[in-house]
């Protein structure tokens, strides 16, 4: 049996040894690996970057300069298996500062071997140069222990003779010389510059102001010109404005126009829709209802008509009905009558001229009546007369006239019907 191990990516894991003596070793970093209890042995490594402060003091430079330098140094254990291997073989179980140590004693080494090499001047001005140059050197020492130099920078370099301040006084003097030789000859060219430049300057300022005054004139006369052409073209652009103005009012017209139009053919439309709606409305309230009125009123009306009929055929069987009977009750009176007739002219014929007498004495009565029907109408009749009155005479004359009228109306003359009765009476003639 074992265990599983894990390290992060900042830590390396060595797993050796095995079964039958293996001398299997496995490196992992930043992952797990699996050991067997009693036969494996497992060791950690550190990949973190160490920082390592290297110090030479008093080391003398190519011209014999002591010289005290400071640098820093950024290291690390390098990952790939071949040299995190050779990293292993040397500082497996050792702890970070001894690995520390065993660095800076290399770095050390091969910054005072380079300061020996270098004058002051050198190693101060150009700092990024020396360590370039102790890291180029370095690097391969230090690769072969499976280190890697990631960076290294001098932080500080002085002396205790003085000598780089001394450089800096006579630095600061030839500077402060040159600066005094740079200030006369700056003022001393400064002079001519300035006089140079006063009749550059009044040169440039007759010439300026004569361009000036050519230019106001060329600018006087262009601006008249501009004038011109700004008011021909403010009278075009007003033109052109004002033709504008009215075509856009024409635009916005016919605009209006085709709103208008489109307003009518909506309300017609809408009128249209309106007109359908009546329509269905009075069909719905007007229409159907009457059609409805009007099929009650048609079935009411055949309802009645055959109402009408079954009555008219009632009363038509009832009219005949009673003309059957009547006609029956008039054949029998007709029979009746003709009998009567028939014994009326047996008798008349049998009496003769005494039964058409008698005939005309029952129709007198009659025509008397209806000659005297218009006297019933009124009320008096004063009759105004005087000796020579002649009502008698029209009266006598009435009745002289009488028989005349009946024989024209009957045929029968009155003055034998009279004689025949006066025979008939025993009375004389």
């Amino acid at each position: 049996m074992g265990n599983c191990h894990t390290v992060g990516p900042n830590e390396a894991l060595v797993v050796s040894g095995g079964c039958c003596g293996s001398d299997y070793k496995q490196y992992v970093f930043g992952g797990w690996a699996w050991a067997w209890w009693c036969i494996s042995d497992t060791q950690r490594l550190s990949l973190e970057v160490m920082t390592i402060l290297c110090r030479c003091e008093n080391i003398e430079t190519s011209e014999g300069v002591p010289l005290f330098v400071t640098g820093v140094a950024q290291v690390k254990i390098m990952t790939e298996k071949e040299l995190l291997a050779v990293a292993c073989e040397q500082f497996l179980g050792k702890n970070v500062q001894d690995i520390k140590n065993i660095v800076l004693q290399t770095l050390e080494g091969h910054l005072r071997s380079i300061l020996g090499t270098l004058t002051v001047e050198q190693i101060y001005q150009d700092r990024d140069q020396f360590a370039k140059l102790v890291r180029e050197v370095a690097a391969p020492d230090v690769g072969r222990m499976g280190i890697e130099i990631l960076s290294f920078t001098i932080k500080d370099v002085y002396d205790k003779v003085d000598y780089l301040s001394s450089l800096g006084k006579t630095q600061t003097a030839v500077v402060q010389r040159d600066a005094d030789i740079g200030v006369a000859e700056a003022e001393r060219d400064a002079g001519i510059r300035e006089a140079e430049c006063k009749k550059e300057m009044l040169d440039v300022k007759f010439m300026a102001d004569t361009k000036i005054a050519d230019s106001k004139r060329a600018f006087e006369l262009q601006k008249s010109a501009f004038s011109e052409e700004v008011n021909i073209k403010t009278a075009e652009a007003q033109l052109a404005y004002e033709l504008q103005g009215a075509r856009e009012q024409q635009k916005i017209r016919q605009e209006e126009i085709e709103i208008e139009v489109v307003q009518r053919k909506k309300q017609i439309d809408v009128e249209a829709q309106e007109i359908l709606r009546t329509d269905k409305e009075l069909i719905a309230t007007v229409r159907r209802p009457a059609e409805a009125e009007a099929h009650r009123i048609q079935q009411i009306a055949e309802g009645e008509k055959v109402k009408q009929v079954l009555l008219a055929q009632a009363e038509a069987e009832k009219i005949r009905k009673i003309g059957e009977a009547e006609a029956a009750v008039i054949e029998a009176m007709g029979k009746a009558e003709a009998e009567r007739m028939k014994l009326k002219a047996e008798a008349y014929q049998k009496y003769g001229d005494a039964a058409k007498m008698a005939l005309v004495l029952e129709a007198l009565p009659q025509i008397a009546a209806k000659i005297a029907a218009p006297l019933t109408k009124v009320d008096e009749i004063v009759v105004l007369s005087g000796d020579n009155s002649k009502v008698t005479s029209e009266v006598n004359r009435l009745l002289a006239e009488l028989p005349a009228s009946v024989h024209a109306l009957t045929g029968v003359d009155l003055s034998k019907v009279c004689a025949c009765l006066a025979a008939a009476v025993g009375l004389p003639g």
